[in-house]
């Protein structure tokens, strides 16, 4: 059976708290495990999960600050000393690809982990596109506003149709003929749209470490879930802006706007202690639709199509 959730590691930003480590979250798509900045801890986080390190395989990086890349070495020696069989690929921004290496190979290691450097040098599509391997979603990258180089990426899987039986039935089409009919799109003078109905693709977009910008809503538009950074409230909202970060106000107006159905707010600044504070900010934002203020080590779902 697939399973599609959102495996969170750590919150915190900048700086770990007793109850929040350092950034770390793991998409499970699937087959697929995607881990999203791995901050300092990350590898240790994992234990406390059923995600193992065969179960990686990409990591995406958003940017080189420390509390989103400290983990990394530990991260890709642990894989090494696991003997993950696969090829893992890496994304992360083109600008900061020394500092990649340096984490890459921080210390001496017996190096074995089949990594795949995929560096980012300008927004547009990351793997299943119409050249190279194709997975069963597209991944993609769009810039955000930072103090540096910054990415966010969005995971969109391909728009389908859902059979339905009792149009199906009336037409006779029945057995192996269902599958002919969807590859070629007409049987006997049956058309698929007359015995079917479209299946939106979900779609997942992880935003860090960014001001409001176009970037921003490009990625939230029309996701069933977004993992987006709320670092300060609005009341700190000028300290948001000189820093690059994001409010819990900005964050849920930004969810509203773009129609998302679960909004998972991350990436706390130690200076606040309740997060339920907030998933406050971000319902008086205007948006109504689920809501996690994320706490380490938790699963969030991805919803159910609708």
């Amino acid at each position: 059976m697939s399973v599609r959730e959102l495996v969170v590691l750590g919150t915190a930003s900048q700086v770990p708290t007793r109850q929040r480590n350092h950034n770390g979250y793991i998409l499970l798509w699937d087959g697929e495990g995607i881990l999203f900045d791995p901050g300092e801890g990350t590898q240790r986080q994992m234990l406390h999960t059923s995600v193992a390190a065969h179960d990686l395989t990409r990591i995406c990086l958003t940017h080189f600050h420390g509390d989103h890349t400290l983990g990394l070495p530990g991260v890709i020696q642990h894989m090494s000393l696991d003997g993950v069989p696969h090829e893992v690929t890496a994304y992360f921004p083109a600008s900061g690809r020394h500092y990649f290496e340096r984490l890459r190979h921080a210390t001496p290691f017996h190096d074995t982990v089949r990594l795949r450097e995929a560096p980012i040098a300008a927004p547009g599509i990351l793997a299943g596109g119409a050249d190279g391997p194709r997975p069963p979603f597209t991944l993609e990258a769009r810039r955000l506003s930072h103090r540096i180089d910054t990415f966010g990426y969005r995971l969109t899987e391909p728009d389908t149709r859902r059979m339905l039986p009792e149009r199906l039935a009336a037409h006779g089409i029945s057995g192996p003929d269902v599958g002919r009919l969807q590859r070629e799109g007409e049987l006997r003078g049956v058309r698929l749209e007359e015995v079917s109905e479209p299946r939106r693709g979900q779609r997942f977009a992880f935003v860090m470490d960014t001001r409001l910008c176009d970037g921003v809503h490009e990625l939230a538009e029309g996701c069933d879930m977004l993992v987006i950074e709320s670092t300060f409230l609005q009341a700190d909202a000028e300290l948001a802006e000189v820093s690059g970060h994001l409010t819990a106000f900005q964050a849920g107006r930004v969810a509203a706007e773009s129609g998302v159905r679960h909004l998972v707010l991350t990436h706390f600044s130690q200076r606040y202690q309740d997060t339920d504070v907030f998933a406050a900010e971000a319902r008086a934002a205007g948006f109504e639709g689920e809501l996690t203020a994320a706490r380490d080590l938790m699963r969030v779902p991805v919803p159910k199509r609708a």
